[in-house]
């Protein structure tokens, strides 16, 4: 198969992209032809697929095609531009130019099908041509369809002309079809998966980690967290809940804040205004180095006010740390007391409880090795796209008879 995807994010800094860019890669390793069309603000390596990126201006001093930074639903490491802020010349010029760029693309790769992320412009765009097409709704688009109506008669016209919408959970699924009207034969449930090559158990020099981050503590328990700092993924909730965990613990305890976005100085100054001061903001960091603070964890927290589904929790388990989450959107479809446990959003204090609790689990080994068993057994990122793959098969089958 050629497969063409579109993305509105990089290949990387975004669950989308990660997402996107894993599934070039092992498409392509089935032997696959994979083109993507995503948005960048500076060059890029090469990858094993082929990349044709719109380039934005980011202050890179590179030729950019749209002359503002990329916008994001809420943040991405190299730009806090967002939807809402474009005006209406500025979202035309986006759309035009994925268009452009997608019809292109089109005339030279010649795909057999189109593979959207999110149910937003890019589907719109794809609906241009006359390949067959399939979406991916990933929950931050919802998000955005929520939030501003402008968008509304593209996300809508897309949602409607696409071959097959695939939704992360259960939740995203529900929405999919309340919001954009989709039917539900052309909704299929394929949750995320990880890189089991990438995330996996590991010897880590707990030490080492920490010097890596000028962190010189020697402590007894590790919390941690991986995310964008933005609103819903209730960061503040985690960092109230740590002060009471600290305090507990006689504050020989670190918590580890992987990430950044917009709320950053805000989340500094709670820290501050607590008194915490083993908990660190860590910033951006790659997937190897994510891999290392998940196995130097005891706990990994994913207190998300709103969470599509949560591959950070799957990725921590793959890793062997169980993972204490909010009993809401895509957590609640995996996350189980065998492997960890749920609270209520908002809830600093059952948070704080439930970390306490798994803290200081006397069974801690065997539960690390049910979390791996569990993410590799339901989760495994080669079964999420064998499951990709065949409906790819099934759309172009079932277009080509009917052409």
């Amino acid at each position: 198969m050629r497969i063409l995807m579109i993305n509105h994010f990089p290949l990387e800094g975004s669950g989308s992209g990660v997402y996107t860019k894993n599934l070039a890669k092992e498409l392509t390793t089935r032997g696959h032809k994979v083109k993507v069309i995503f948005p960048e603000n500076t060059k890029v390596p090469s990858e094993e697929f082929e990349i044709r990126p719109i380039f934005f201006d980011g202050a890179k001093k590179i030729d950019y095609e749209i002359d503002y930074n990329f916008p994001c639903f809420t943040s991405h490491p190299r730009s806090n531009n967002t939807f809402y802020r474009l005006d209406d010349g500025q979202i035309r010029k986006y759309i035009d130019t994925f268009i452009k760029a997608i019809k292109e693309e089109v005339e030279k790769f010649k795909p057999d099908i189109i593979h959207a992320q999110h149910l937003w412009i890019a589907p719109y765009a794809a609906a241009k041509t006359d390949i067959p097409y399939v979406i991916t709704a990933h929950g931050t688009d919802i998000k955005g369809f929520k939030k501003d109506s402008r968008y509304h008669p593209y996300a809508i016209e897309g949602a409607r002309k696409a071959k097959k919408v695939i939704t992360i959970s259960r939740q995203v699924d529900e929405d999919v079809k309340e919001l954009y009207k989709v039917e539900e034969n052309r909704r299929k449930i394929i949750m995320n998966g990880y890189d089991e090559e990438l995330f996996m158990p590991k010897n880590v020099d707990k030490m080492k980690v920490l010097k890596e981050f000028n962190i010189n503590v020697v402590p007894d328990y590790i919390v941690s967290f991986a995310g964008k700092l933005t609103h819903f993924k209730g960061v503040d909730v985690l960092i109230k809940a740590a002060k009471m965990y600290s305090d507990a613990l006689n504050k020989n305890v670190v918590t580890l804040i992987a990430g950044n976005g917009e709320l950053y100085n805000e989340l500094r100054r709670l820290k501050e205004s607590l008194n915490l001061s083993k908990v660190f903001f860590l910033g951006h960091v790659s997937q190897q180095t994510l891999v290392d603070i998940y196995n130097i964890s005891d706990v990994n927290v994913v207190p998300s006010r709103m969470e599509p589904f949560g591959l950070v929790a799957v990725e921590a388990l793959a890793c062997g740390t169980p993972v204490v989450g909010t009993n809401q959107g895509g957590l609640v479809d995996f996350i189980n007391d065998e492997v960890g446990s749920l609270v209520d959003v908002d809830d600093d204090i059952e948070l704080y409880k439930a970390i306490i609790k798994e803290l200081t689990r006397k069974d801690k080994e065997e539960r690390s090795k049910k979390a791996h068993r569990y993410a590799a057994e339901n989760f495994s990122w080669k079964r999420t796209v064998d499951k990709v793959e065949k409906l790819y098969k099934e759309i172009i089958n079932s277009y080509r008879l009917e052409a």
